[in-house]
Formats: structure tokens, C-alpha cells, sequence
């Protein structure tokens, strides 16, 4: 079965009708395999500091969206942990020469736990690790 990871940039998208990506993301959203959708929740927590700013209503959208995919049988959410954490320092330190952030880490070693090789995201951070961008 395919399946492919959600980085913060493809919900961030998906959500923002006056994102650049908005239309590519809901284009692809189409076409994705359903159940296949991997992100996790350090992910999903850049999702709502994005949105943080915009004001009760959006807020309150946002919170119910997050809350849907947490429930979603079609994705699959990694907690976030103690481990997660160390893992993805780990990566963040060997990589100086880099700018990937730590969630960037942290979903980048999900990816290699769950040989998922294709990433919904425009982020060359992550076709700098051999993976496929999809947006």
C-alpha cells in the first residue's frame, strides 16, 4: 500500500485558500491513497502556530480540523515523545550544514521508520534526504 507523509506545509495549504500551494494541495488531496496519510503531532502543533494569529473563528476552525485528522482512520498520527524529541536533536545536530528544523527532523525519521519515501510538502529540505516532494 502507498503511502505518502503530510508535512505542515501541504495542511497549512490545504487550509489557507490564499496559500500559493492551496490549489496544488487540494488537487492532490484527490488522488492521495486512502488509508495512507502519515504526519505526526509535532506537525500538526506548526499547523496551529501557523494559524495561531488569525483570530477566534479561525482559531476555533483550525483546533476542529486538527482534532478531525486525530480521529481520521485514513491517517495515521506518530505521538510526539521523549524519544522523538532525541531522535530528531540527533538528525538536527549531524546535519549543521542544513536549516531543517526539528519538526523537519523528527518527520524525516518517520518517513525511514515507515520507508515512506514520498512527501507532501515543497520543502527541498526533504529532497536533500532522497525523498520525493509531491507539491
Amino acid at each position: 500500500m502507498r503511502r505518502v507523509f503530510a508535512d505542515t506545509y501541504y495542511w497549512i495549504a490545504l487550509l489557507n485558500d490564499r496559500d500559493q500551494g492551496h490549489a496544488a494541495a487540494r488537487a492532490i488531496s484527490q488522488t492521495l491513497p486512502q488509508p495512507g496519510i502519515v504526519t505526526t503531532q509535532e506537525v500538526l502543533s506548526e499547523v496551529l502556530t501557523y494559524f495561531c494569529a488569525y483570530g477566534r473563528q479561525v482559531r476555533q476552525t483550525i483546533a476542529a480540523f486538527i482534532r478531525q485528522i486525530l480521529t481520521d482512520p485514513a491517517i495515521t498520527v506518530h505521538p510526539q515523545s521523549s524519544q522523538s524529541f532525541l531522535s530528531g536533536l540527533a538528525l538536527y545536530e549531524a546535519r549543521p550544514d542544513k536549516e531543517y528544523s526539528l519538526t523537519d527532523c523528527i518527520s524525516m525519521l518517520v518517513m525511514r521508520q515507515e520507508a515512506i519515501t514520498e512527501v507532501l510538502t515543497n520543502e527541498d529540505h526533504f529532497k536533500q534526504e532522497g525523498f520525493t516532494i509531491l507539491l
